[in-house]
């Protein structure tokens, strides 16, 4: 897709439990030795930012009514864009983030319930450019897994927080709404087939075809 913007902007997407994260750093570095030049910068959501990170703190851990998760949610990400996103890929360099709004649509909408038009609203309020297009990512990589695949794997690992407590039918709905935004947007959507090992995942990020 043709980027409003010097830089390259990349997002690590998936329900809990289906991998993303165990490979993102690899990935940035990998996208560090292909193109030597340009400057990789690794963030995440909700996150990124001083604020976003203490705001981080009570999303994850505090019960909140649904439209104020989706509000802090949003503006944890106003933040985000404002201080690393925007600023990075208008000096050129390489954004790879562990989540951005797709995770919103998923784990808000389809997971909680919140309206689509509701979070087009806040898509469009936070996202708009002065040129009309929204702040999207070049590229989307997908780590797709069936929720019960995903639970087995969530029970072994650290303390969770409250999104990684939720029931199996919650996380379907997630990955379903993901299923749809991909969909919607196939051409900036890499869906990674997460029941594959992590050895054969890898191989395959590593012979992904990235046009900066």
């Amino acid at each position: 897709m043709t980027s409003p913007h010097p830089g390259y902007f990349i997002s690590f997407e998936g329900i809990d439990g289906a991998g993303k994260s165990t490979h993102i750093d690899a990935f940035c570095k990998l996208m560090q030795e292909r193109y030597p030049n340009k400057e990789v910068v690794i963030t995440r959501e909700p996150g990124g930012t001083p604020l976003g990170e203490q705001l981080r703190n009570l999303l994850l851990n505090t019960p909140m009514n649904l439209e104020t998760e989706a509000l802090l949610m949003f503006a944890a990400r106003q933040e985000h864009i404002t201080q690393v996103i925007e600023p990075a890929l208008q000096a050129g360099k390489i954004v790879v983030s562990d989540r951005f709004t797709d995770a919103s649509f998923a784990y808000q909408g389809g997971g909680r319930g919140l309206s689509v038009a509701k979070l087009n609203d806040l898509e469009q309020w936070i996202q708009a450019r002065p040129d009309g297009t929204l702040l999207q990512p070049n590229l989307t990589i997908l780590f797709d897994l069936p929720g019960k695949v995903a639970e087995e794997r969530r029970s072994k690992v650290r303390a969770p927080d409250k999104f990684e407590k939720m029931n199996l039918d919650f996380f379907e709905k997630v990955r379903q709404e993901y299923l749809r935004r991909a969909h919607e947007n196939p051409k900036r959507f890499h869906i990674v087939d997460a029941t594959k090992t992590p050895e054969d995942i890898w191989n395959g990020l590593q012979t992904l075809q990235i046009q900066l």
